[in-house]
């Protein structure tokens, strides 16, 4: 007979179910057990809020590893609102410096704690964590507490001035999400190695063109594009050639959009023709347009995770002669904003279809094209 802590994680279990259409979650069982109630409860209010997928996914990861952590740390479930001391011990036990622990066993997580962790599989570099994780596990928690109707001490100046000395106390060199971006040439490259007789290298085809053209559009944006999201545009009319076919993809609510705001990028040409090659051989006239192809040549009617675009780049990366280790999903972001710059295209046209919101981020992959042909940089 089940016990009623059991019963309890069953029940748990059921309710995450509910949920994982909108919010994808592999290690249910795990987080049966480490969410509490109000915790799941949290959860399914912010999907009936319309919350994006990737940010529910983001902020169920992490409430599950401070789930973890302050399990290991304190014996205890978070509390809500969270001390000013808990969050001060937090950011203690993940930016912490390799030097002086050379010097101090007890410096920085507790070995306990971390090995805890480790069993979990939450936690898997054997350093102290990056800032950007530290602070993004901090905005989550924040969030969190503000969903409860509480209010949290995350903007304290004691918290900021750790976290601040910390992160001035062990730099860490900020690394790209991909080490090379993948221009024009690197992606004909890759497009080389795809046939137009294997159904799986027309599908690869359509994805990095798709991902590229479109304005370096996300694995999440690529992995999730529906049939429902395509519209067909007027044809584009061009001098000294044939009008060029032309679609609309609606992405809706994106990373960096508004809530009610609908976001909209175009495909011109060689991509849609590309696109329509693959929904017509894969027969896909409704739901996810990138689907999983089985060892026997058969269309899934199930999307491709995200992390299957990034594969689909490195493989193609192989193919082609290059490095898999330099090249990324992200890489087709960046490089869409590198070719840009590279073909003299302004800024502000190439943010429209890339959708960057931060000029300054965007300018980060442009301008490094820009100024390292510049004048700037031919003064001898």
């Amino acid at each position: 007979m089940a016990t009623d802590s059991e019963v309890l994680v069953s029940a748990r279990a059921k309710q995450l179910d509910t949920i994982a259409a909108v919010l994808p979650i592999d290690r249910r069982d795990e987080l049966a057990e480490l969410l509490t109630d109000q915790d799941i409860e949290t959860l399914r209010h912010l999907v009936n809020e319309g919350m994006g997928e990737n940010t529910l996914r983001a902020l169920t990861s992490d409430l599950a590893y401070l789930q973890a952590w302050s399990l290991a740390a304190t014996g205890a479930s978070l509390p809500w609102p969270a001390p000013e001391a808990l969050l001060l011990k937090f950011v203690a036990h993940h930016l912490w410096q390799p030097d002086q622990r050379d010097i101090d066993p007890h410096h920085g997580m507790p070995a306990a704690v971390e090995q805890s962790l480790r069993e979990q599989r939450f936690l898997r570099s054997s350093g102290p964590h990056a800032p950007d994780t530290v602070r993004r596990r901090l905005a989550s928690w924040s969030t969190l507490t503000k969903w409860r109707g509480l209010t949290g001490v995350f903007s304290s100046p004691s918290l900021k001035s750790a976290i601040r000395l910390a992160v001035r106390a062990t730099p860490r060199p900020r690394k790209r999400k991909s080490v090379k971006a993948v221009t024009g040439d690197v992606l004909a490259k890759m497009l080389a190695t795809c046939s137009a007789d294997s159904l799986r290298d027309v599908r690869d085809r359509a994805i990095l063109m798709v991902a590229f053209a479109s304005g370096g559009r996300r694995r999440s944006e690529i992995a999730g594009l529906r049939r429902e999201q395509l519209s067909v545009e007027p044809p584009i009319t061009v001098e000294n050639g044939p009008p060029l076919p032309s679609l609309a993809i609606h992405l809706g609510r994106t990373k960096t959009s508004g809530c009610e705001h609908d976001e909209v990028v175009y495909l011109t040409g060689r991509p849609v023709d590309a696109l329509n090659a693959w929904l017509a051989v894969g027969r896909i006239e409704t739901g996810s347009i990138f689907r999983k192809i089985d060892r026997w040549g058969n269309v899934s009617k199930r999307a491709l995770e995200p992390s299957a675009v990034n594969q689909i780049v490195k493989q193609r990366a192989v193919m082609a002669g290059l490095d898999p280790r330099e090249f990324s999903a992200h890489g087709l972001r960046s490089g869409y904003l590198t070719e840009a710059a590279n073909r003299g295209i302004p800024l502000p046209e190439a943010m429209e279809q890339s959708r960057h919101r931060s000029v300054q981020q965007a300018s980060s992959y442009y301008n490094s094209a820009t100024r390292r042909s510049g004048r700037a940089t031919r003064l001898l």
